[in-house]
């Protein structure tokens, strides 16, 4: 299904993914930017089904923005700066569309708890997301009664440990809650943990 073809009935939690679900996101222009910058194996670093190596390393927290940017420069030619490497982040992720800020704030008004699950890394979080959800001039407070990011809970989904350290964070229950994301494997993980799942195209 689509995000926009929620309907009620629908439980009381509703736990959203971020890239492909809230924002989207165009994994090409990333991997476009790098080739042009002289990165040989853009395609395989930016994973289209999984994070690996660095770029896992920097979503689950286990390394920092300075170290990613380090490990990114041995893959790069000599001059490229931190604010390229930002950038080419940057192009992986196309903005939220503001129909999806207005569902977000409309389920809450009806009384739904609505919560962020995300695999991301601080340098898209700080730099691109958040800003996203400024744009009508309001906060992601405004958005969701809370958040949980891969490098704050240092672990990614798939890995159940990451769906248990949100409900518990949110102190919400399992089975009165609805995942959305748009990964079959993250999906299959929130079921496998006791939550009701859907796949979003």
């Amino acid at each position: 299904m689509k995000i926009e073809q929620l309907a009620e009935p629908l439980s009381r939690h509703l736990m959203f993914d971020l890239g492909g679900v809230i924002m989207n996101i165009d994994r090409s222009r990333c991997v476009a930017y790098f080739d042009a910058l002289g990165m040989e194996d853009a395609d395989d670093f930016f994973d289209a089904y999984t994070q690996k190596g660095p770029f896992l390393q920097l979503e689950a927290g286990q390394i920092s923005p300075d170290e990613f940017r380090g490990m990114m420069r041995q893959k790069l030619p000599a001059g490229v700066t931190d604010s390229q490497i930002d950038r080419g982040l940057s192009l992986f992720l196309c903005g939220i569309p503001e129909t999806r800020l207005d569902l977000l704030r409309r389920l809450r008004a009806d009384g739904h708890r609505v919560w962020l699950l995300s695999n991301t890394n601080p340098i898209m979080w700080h730099n691109d997301i958040l800003p996203e959800f400024r744009k009508q001039g309001l906060e992601i407070t405004d958005y969701f009664d809370g958040t949980v990011t891969s490098f704050e809970a240092k672990v990614c989904k798939p890995d159940r440990h990451i769906y248990e350290y949100a409900l518990a964070k949110f102190g919400i229950p399992a089975n009165e809650t609805t995942f959305f994301d748009d990964g079959p494997a993250n999906v299959d993980a929130a079921l496998a943990c006791g939550m009701k799942s859907i796949l979003i195209d």
